[in-house]
This record gives structure tokens, sequence and C-alpha cells, in this order.
């Protein structure tokens, strides 16, 4: 990996390689570059899922064979960028972010061996803290860009806005010698070359969703906002132009192509927007939707923008080939092309698994280690047509960890289960995917019930006869990561314990949930203010089924918790299972759909659809 060093400001990171360029018909020379963009890895990195204990398709170690067959091809013309959410997802980061923590951060490690030239923020990794993540950024050797994270004391972007890649274009007879490699030391000069060739040159801008506060306990952001992106990206590609005036602008961003979350006149998901509302980009390498996009979008001035996505997990890389073609050391010709490439049946590179073997072990005994035995085995398939023991589980521990009188809590993982007999470290990333806190606010008996309506409206179709669906699917999202063929995510489909209530799939939207009871007999009052735990994700307005559903202003939310746990909730779910020894997961039944006449045979079609079985 060559890291030149041409650092502009603590703020600007720039680096410097050398090209070859084939030279063309008289003072015509042309350069071939490949860039290639993982995003949203979220921990994998190896061919083990540390989760199931078994091995895995994908992951930056079949990553990285094409990437090293690429750089055969291109040698230093290859550029390779990650677009974020690096540093959650696998027990493998768990164990780096908060058990492991006077070593190196797992990540920083693998983005170095692979030869990483930047990395963005995703909001996964802010979710880390401050202590986490501020500390993988010092262990980077690339460096880390987000334009729009904004220092609120400095006003400064709180890391590098971009980053100016360097190339040269040999001129005839001109000898290259490389430039030096790895960080300027502080204060030392510019590293430069002997080149005396046309410099190719390369900006790479970097943005995050803007909306973290929608999701994120602002302890997690402490002195930072968000911008939005379409302003950020003026401002920034205007001086980008005029002080770098380079050949090529990238962007880099932790954010969906469209029609996600607004919050405050903020876009969650605003790549789209930025395309077609700012001039001068070639190309955008996005991500946070785990969705696969490959698409042109027409700038303010007709200009293509080429739209990269390749989705999550390290199953696809997004890639783009760009020919630069230049007369007497002017840009004359640009022509950018995109692939999303599928790694899954690539050959694990066996060289940077036996470089991370140790703590490939190491990782393997911090998972293993028994903490309990569960006496029935549970899944979440079972969480979409009614009660399960899977998320009534979760229900339980919150409700007995907190003493909270009502539980709201949805499936975090699509199809998972853990199974019966003795249960491990691994097993409550099962159920527990990710690092959200524990919280209880105060909500009144109306709010509870506004929030469950908006769940249910996203989770069950209305059905008008026998013959309907009882969820509410979608043909179109079979392949989206996140919502596996229904038409919204399923970590919002919210079910409550601690009430007694009944959801009616004939009423319209907003009038399916008929609440009973409470479910020790008392009645349920609509007046009345309960305590209510819930994950941080959802207390901070994750999934707006707080604000939108519950009708709780979002600025309003602070007010209303009564209890934040210091640690993630999968720790206190550990330390519960462990105290109790043997644990019996069964399903509540405290709530159900109907028509049962109708919502029984729907539930059994539906499953097959889903499941196949």
């Amino acid at each position: 990996m060559s890291y030149g060093s041409l650092w502009l400001t603590a703020s600007m990171a720039v680096m410097s390689l050398s090209a070859v360029a084939a030279e063309d018909e008289g003072a015509k020379q042309s350069v071939e570059l490949k860039i290639i963009e993982t995003s949203d890895v979220h921990g994998y990195f190896f061919p083990y899922d540390f989760v199931n204990g078994r091995a895995l398709s994908g992951t930056l170690a079949r990553a990285n064979t094409y990437i090293k067959r690429q750089r055969q091809q291109y040698d230093d013309n290859l550029l390779l960028l990650d677009n974020g959410d690096i540093l959650q997802g696998q027990p493998c980061t768990y164990w780096s972010n908060y058990i492991n923590t006077e070593e190196e951060n797992l990540a920083a490690q693998v983005v170095g061996y692979m030869g990483y030239d930047a990395e963005a923020m995703g909001n996964h990794d802010v979710e880390t803290g401050h202590d986490v993540y501020d500390k993988w950024i010092r262990d980077l050797f690339a460096p880390v860009l987000g334009a729009n994270i904004i220092n609120r004391e400095s006003r400064d972007p709180y890391v590098d806005p971009y980053v100016i890649i360097e190339k040269i274009l040999p001129q005839p007879g001109s000898g290259v010698e490389k430039p030096r490699s790895g960080k300027r030391p502080p204060g030392s000069p510019r590293w430069r070359t002997q080149e005396r060739g046309v410099p190719i040159r390369i900006a790479v801008l970097g943005m995050i969703t803007p909306t973290i506060g929608a999701w994120l306990n602002e302890s997690l952001w402490q002195g930072l906002e968000f911008e939005d992106m379409v302003t950020c990206a003026q401002r920034w590609v205007t001086y980008i132009q005029e002080q770098e005036k380079p050949d090529l602008i990238i962007g880099l961003f932790h954010s969906g192509l469209s029609d996600g979350l607004v919050m405050d006149g903020l876009e969650e998901d605003a790549t789209r927007l930025v395309a077609q509302q700012v001039d001068g980009f070639d190309i955008i390498f996005f991500g946070h939707d785990h969705q696969v996009h490959n698409e042109v979008i027409k700038s303010p001035s007709g200009r293509d923008v080429l739209c990269l996505d390749p989705s999550c997990f390290a199953r696809n890389v997004a890639e783009a080939t760009v020919n630069l073609t230049y007369d007497n050391g002017k840009l004359v010709d640009k022509v950018i092309k995109g692939n999303i490439v599928d790694i899954r049946n690539e050959e694990v590179d066996e060289d940077m698994v036996s470089h991370f073997q140790p703590t490939i072990d190491r990782i393997k005994e911090f998972v293993e280690r028994r903490i309990g035995t569960f006496a029935e085995g549970c899944s979440t398939r079972d969480a979409y047509f009614g009660n399960s023991a899977f998320v009534d589980f979760i229900h339980q521990m919150q409700l007995q960890i907190t003493g909270a009188e009502i539980s709201l809590n949805a499936p975090l993982s699509f199809d998972t289960s853990i199974d019966k007999g003795p249960v491990t470290v691994a097993d409550m990333f099962k159920l527990y995917r990710f690092e959200n806190q524990l919280y209880v606010m105060n909500m009144t008996g109306r709010e509870i019930r506004g929030h469950l309506e908006m769940s249910y409206d996203q989770w069950v179709n209305t059905m008008t006869s026998a013959s309907d669906h009882l969820l509410l699917l979608s043909q179109t999202s079979s392949g989206d990561q996140q919502r596996m063929g229904f038409k919204n995510y399923t970590f919002n489909f919210d079910s409550a314990l601690g009430i007694d209530y009944e959801v009616d799939v004939t009423k319209p939207d907003g009038q399916k949930v008929h609440i009973l009871r409470m479910s020790n007999g008392e009645s349920f009052d609509e007046d009345k203010m309960y305590k209510v735990v819930m994950n941080s994700y959802r207390a901070n307005g994750g999934g707006d089924l707080i604000v939108r559903g519950a009708g709780i202003p979002r600025d309003s939310l602070q007010s209303r918790i009564i209890y934040q746990s210091e640690l993630d909730l999968r720790y206190y779910l550990m330390e519960e299972i462990e105290r109790m020894g043997t644990v019996r997961p069964k399903a509540a039944k405290n709530w159900k759909f109907v028509p049962e006449k109708w919502t029984k045979p729907a539930a059994r079609r539906d499953r097959q659809l889903l499941f196949g079985r």
C-alpha cells in the first residue's frame, strides 16, 4: 500500500500515489484507474460466523482476494475506499471495541492490512461512542472523512472533510520516483517527488447521514452536529474545485439513495439529492441502506454522475473504471463505467486469515464461553405472527431488569434462533444484535397505543377477505437485506408485554390495536402515565414510532427518560442469564391477531412464503 503523505492541514489529508500512463499517439496520453468501494461491512472481516459458529460467504477475506487480483492489473492505479458502519455487527468488533480495548482496534488493523486509501464514518460507528470511535480514528492509517460532521466548538469538520489522492502522468523520457510512504510526521515538510510529469488529482469528499440524532443519544456524539448533505456538498465541492483543481471528484457518502427518514429538514438518504443538486461529482460511492445500486444520475448541468452502492456484509464490492485522456497535460476526455461485483464465491485470502489467526482464536474463545442453559429453543420466525418465546424473553428480561410496567421490543434479526441446551456469549448476538442501551420512559396509555398502532400499520396488511396476506409484504424487497420481503423494516415491528391487546387486521390503519387491560388484571387507562422500557434506538426516536406514532415531540424525548443503563442491553441479558442458570423462554400469549378465522390461515400462507415452512 502506498499512502503517500501530502497532507494539506490537520483537517485535510492528502495522499500521493504514482501512476503509470499509457502513451497515445502524438502528445496525447491516457490512464486507466480502478476505484473499489466496500460499505456496511459490519464486522464481516473473516470467513467465519462467530455468532453461529460456521463458515461465511463473502467477508473482507474474500473481497481481498479480488482486490489483490485487481492490484496486479492496475498496480498503483487502484484506489480502495470503505464507506463506514465497520465497527458494529459481529462479535469480533464488540470484542475489540469493549473487551480488548488496550490493543489497536481490529477494524483499524483490517483496514491497514488491506491498504485502504480512505475511510468514511457511518451511524453505527458513531453508536460505539466517543471512546471507541476516537481511538479507532487514531489507530487508522488511512484518513477518516466526514465533511458534515461538525465540531460544535471550533465549527470545523471533526474529521478530514476530503482527501486529495495525487497520481503522476509521466512525460515521455522522464523517470518516476515513487513518493515515500507513510504519514507525515507533525511539523515536517510535504513529501515531494522528482517526477516532472503532470499530476492527476483525485478528490474524495466524505459525508455521513445527518439524522444521527433520530437514533442515538447525544452522549454518543457529544460536541458534534451533523450538517445537511446538500448544503455541505455545495460548499466543499466549490472549495475543492477552486483550491485543488482536481481531475476527478468522488463522493464517499454513508447515506442511502433516497426516501429515508426526514428529521428537522435533514434527509437520511440524500445521495440522489446531492447528485441532482450539486455540480462537480463524477462518481458517488454510497451505502447505509443495505441495497445494491448502480445507476447514473444527471447533475444540475446535465453531467452524468455514476452512483454505486455494494450493499452490506462484504458480499459485493462496488467498482468504477475511469479512463482519463490528456492532451499536452490537459484533461480532454473522461470515460467512467460502474459495476457491482459479487465476491461471495471468491477464494479466501489465506494469507490474510493466517495473519489474523491469533486474533480469531482469541475471539472464538470469548464467544464460546458458556453462560447458561435454555430449557427450550426459540426463533424470531414466530415473532411476525404473534407472541414468540424469542421476543417475549427479551420483554421479560427488560421488565425484570428495570422494574418497568410495560415493555416494547422488536425482532432485531430477521431470521435467527437459539437452540435448546447450552447458551454461549455468541447466542447473545442472536438475541440482541446491536449495542443498544436500556431506557425507561414515561408514556401515557394513549401514547403507548399510538406507538403500537404505527408499528402494526407497518407490520400487517389490512385484510378485506380471508385470502389476503396477513403481513404487509413486498415482492420488490426480497433481496433487500433489511426488509427481506416486507414492505417495511422488521426491526420497527414493536410488540408489547405488560398489557393484553388484540390487533384487528380488518380495521383501517390507526384503528387496529385494542388494548384490553394490564396483564396483571388492572384496567388500562389512556390518560395514565406508565413506565415503559425499550432500547435506546427506540427511545431516541429511531423508527419514528415514539415521535410520529406516540406523538411525543422529538425535543421532549429526553425529559421523558427516567432511566438509562450505563452499558449495552446485551451485557445485562448475559448477566441475568448467568444469574438464572437455566432459562425457560416461553411465549407470553398477551396479544393476538384477529379475526382468527382469517389470520391463522393467512399466517400459515405467509410463513410459507417467507421461510418455506
